[in-house]
């Protein structure tokens, strides 16, 4: 089992100041992770603009302490939704896309996080919902444009199971998937995410091959909104099933402990569920 952590599990510094992705890759190290997952910003250390130099730098970095940086993550879609009903914007999302590909490439992660597009959001509430059938053609559309620069790049777009209310069952995942016959479409999913619509053993047995990447988080279905997500193994994720599927279907890729807000002992806790689990 790889163990990750998500960069955005460390806390800012004491100086309110965000920990570097090297400090992130030498903590990572330190506490016994495999792999770090680094995230891209609108603004920060790593962003659509960051360049070759600096990625081949955070790369060596990442080898010389023994972490692999084998995803990538970022929130920008939610802002620049390649599903907007502006077309100027989705443009925009292509952009950010095309470029953390690259980015990808740089740091020799194979995966991208990729959210397709929304229907709406409650956390996004400037968002002004958009008509289900309009968003799955607008997000087909959008992964058609991406696909070539993937392929070549050999970066797999990840879909992530999350609040848009969009693919919101495991089938329509799957045939969202499907639809591209390609091997650099395929699903990151989430496992705490689920909940709030289904069982991840579910998912996981459907979507089978397609799963690229896992992220742990946990979830408590009793609370049903953001307040909900909780420490591995403080919430409802049933985590003996959830193994013993991926197992099922071969999954052997990163298992990436993703905790947003950033809090002090996070990453400390994470790993210590991740080795019992692991277990499982």
């Amino acid at each position: 089992m790889k163990k990750g952590i998500n960069y955005w599990a460390f806390p800012p510094r004491d100086d309110g100041s965000p920990i570097t992705q090297v400090q992130a890759i030498q903590a990572a190290a330190a506490l016994g992770y495999d792999a770090l997952e680094l995230t891209v910003e609108a603004q920060g250390a790593l962003t659509c603009g960051t360049g070759r130099e600096e990625a081949s730098a955070l790369r060596k970095a990442a080898e010389g302490a023994g972490i692999e940086l084998l995803t990538v993550a970022s929130g920008l879609a939610w802002g620049v939704s390649p599903t907007d009903p502006d077309p100027a914007v989705r443009a925009r999302a292509i952009e950010n896309y095309s470029r953390t590909l690259e980015l990808c490439s740089w740091l020799g992660a194979g995966t991208l996080l990729y959210l397709p597009g929304m229907v709406s959001a409650s956390f996004v509430p400037t968002f002004v919902p958009q008509p289900y059938e309009a968003v799955a053609s607008r997000a087909k559309a959008a992964v058609e444009a991406l696909l070539p620069t993937a392929a070549r790049l050999r970066v797999i777009l990840a879909v992530e199971n999350v609040w848009n209310r969009f693919l919101l069952s495991p089938v329509e995942m799957r045939d969202f998937i499907d639809q591209f016959h390609s091997p650099w479409v395929g699903s990151y999913l989430d496992l705490g995410n689920v909940l709030l619509y289904g069982h991840p053993e579910d998912w996981i047995r459907t979507l089978g091959a397609r799963i690229a990447a896992v992220h742990m988080k946990d979830f408590r279905t009793g609370v049903g909104n953001l307040d909900g997500f909780v420490d591995l193994l403080a919430g409802d994720v049933d985590y003996p099933a959830a193994m013993a599927a991926l197992r099922e279907v071969g999954y052997a890729g990163p298992y990436t402990a993703e905790i947003v807000p950033g809090k002090r002992g996070a990453a400390e806790k994470a790993i210590a569920a991740l080795r019992i689990i692991e277990r499982m």
